[in-house]
């Protein structure tokens, strides 16, 4: 069974010119769902693609075009919804939300407002080994992306790709559980890598695959804490929405100057206007757009083209049998099985890739050892060769795990297994066989090192009589016996015989 028993981590503390202030943010995370086709049509959801290629006729709001509900985008959602241990609803419905804008060619969007398909569930944020937020997952909703206007190709003219229109997405509302932007960033990426272990969202925030609007405001000491015992929002302040985020490190930025920006507002004796703002990195600064708009805004009314969806509980059993283990479950049993720190589990299971990447090496082998060679000579090599990801790693599991075979077995020294590593790199090829067609196997027969440590002893009697006064100069013989021996000598062996040799 997973540990989660935690010590939160302290919310983070603003120093206005007057008082302290706490910051209070929620976020509502549009992540796009993995499925091949559309969210109510068959066209494709390929990026980058030739602009308005990959568009039906209901995606661009053809007259008596009617949408279909795409199945497996379904699943999708209520599989995200069993990774985050929510309520799956088996009624839900779909709503319009209307508005204008150009690369919306209904002039709606195909949403859900009233009866969204996952309801209330949780995420575990880790800060630090101990140390963990826990957010609560408010809904999860499906929903129609919107194209995409294009404003630099023409000095006089707009242009619409409808590309992305009808792409589905899933919005995961938070609840405001977070207090700081390191926070926000850590509950952003803990959200993307569960779904990339499902499978439901590649999390590809670069091409907008996963982006976030998020909902920041600032109260006093204490207020928070009577929120979370009432429920009542009044003892939170007004909060701003700061849109289409799509980068922790701006994220957290965004958080940063716009809870200043309030705190100054509210010591000065002004009031903060609930609206929808933007981020601008290059000034440092969010800039209101437009106010806030509530739900009788958007004219919400019930889909008149879509019957409301009816699921069995079946088939939700069905998805649930098939998910693989969870981020969280993978971490605790490579802590308790591999007998590694917490902080190398989260390394390794940080993305599923390389969990299965390490799983692969670790198997039937030391696992302390498999750790220490996927994160710091695998991980290593990869950053240096321009951050390359693992599944286009040219050594393999399989070849990793021979070179610590090799190690285990006493065939090759740690040093000379970085060496080896570094041939099968650059050159590929059988390690093994490597090992013995250069001559790279450890020397560990004693009589050939002792011959090494006695002509080394001979050669320097002032070491010797330094070292024998000082046991710490030890290792300078061990050293110069390793160098004669190409560092193919077995170090423990060295090192035993230098000592016997030297009568420390």
């Amino acid at each position: 069974m997973l540990d989660l028993t935690h010590d939160a981590p302290a919310p983070k503390v603003i120093q206005g010119a007057k008082e302290d202030w706490e910051l209070v943010i929620g976020l509502e995370v549009h992540a796009q769902v993995a499925s091949m086709a559309k969210l109510f049509s068959g066209a494709s959801t390929a990026f980058g693609a030739e602009p308005n290629s990959n568009v039906a006729f209901v995606d661009a709001a053809m007259p008596g075009m009617l949408p279909v509900i795409n199945e497996y985008c379904v699943a999708q959602a209520v599989r995200t919804g069993l990774g985050l241990k929510a309520q799956i609803n088996l009624f839900s419905a779909f709503d319009r939300k209307n508005y204008f804008y150009p690369d919306q060619p209904a002039g709606y969007q195909i949403s859900q407002l009233y009866h969204p398909i996952v309801g209330e569930g949780e995420v575990i944020v880790d800060m630090g080994p101990g140390v963990a937020r826990k957010v609560r997952i408010e809904r999860i909703h499906l929903e129609q992306d919107a194209g995409k206007s294009i404003h630099d190709m023409d000095p006089a003219a707009s242009f619409v790709d409808l590309n992305r229109a009808g792409v589905a997405l899933m919005e995961i509302v938070s609840r405001p559980d977070i207090r700081g932007p390191e926070e926000a960033a850590a509950y952003i990426l803990k959200l993307r890598q569960i779904m990339r272990y499902l499978g439901t969202c590649d999390g590809d925030m670069q091409n907008g695959n996963l982006r976030a609007d998020v909902n920041v405001s600032v109260c006093r000491p204490g207020d928070y804490e009577k929120y979370r015992e009432t429920g009542d929002f009044s003892h939170l302040g007004t909060r701003c929405e700061i849109k289409n985020m799509n980068s922790t490190r701006f994220i957290q930025q965004a958080i940063e100057v716009e809870a200043r920006r309030q705190i100054a507002i509210l010591e000065d004796g002004g009031e903060v206007v609930q609206e929808t703002r933007g981020f601008d990195p290059d000034r440092g600064e969010t800039r209101s757009q437009r106010s806030k708009e509530e739900a009788h805004d958007y004219r919400y009314f019930p889909d008149p083209d879509l019957l409301p969806l009816e699921i069995e509980q079946g088939w939700v059993d069905d998805i649930a049998g098939t998910l693989p283990e969870l981020p969280d479950e993978k971490k605790a049993r490579f802590v308790s099985g591999f007998g590694m720190t917490e902080y190398d589990a989260s390394v390794l299971t940080a993305e599923v890739e390389n969990a299965a990447y390490f799983e692969e090496v670790a198997v039937g082998r030391d696992g302390k050892l498999a750790a220490n060679w996927v994160i710091n000579e695998l991980f290593g090599r990869l950053k240096k060769d321009d951050d390359r990801d693992i599944e286009d790693s040219p050594v393999s599991a399989a070849q990793l795990g021979q070179i610590i075979d090799l190690i285990s077995k006493g065939d090759i020294s740690g040093k000379i297994a970085k060496d080896l590593f570094e041939i099968v790199w650059t050159e590929g090829g059988d390690p093994a066989r490597i090992v013995e067609e250069r001559g790279m196997r450890q020397v560990t027969d004693t009589g050939a090192i002792e011959a090494a440590v006695d002509q080394v002893i001979a050669d320097n009697p002032a070491q010797v009589q330094k070292a024998q006064a000082n046991p710490k100069l030890a290792g300078w013989f061990v050293g110069q016996v390793m160098k004669a021996t190409g560092g193919k000598a077995n170090p423990k062996a060295v090192n035993d015989i230098v000592t016997a040799k030297l009568g420390l």
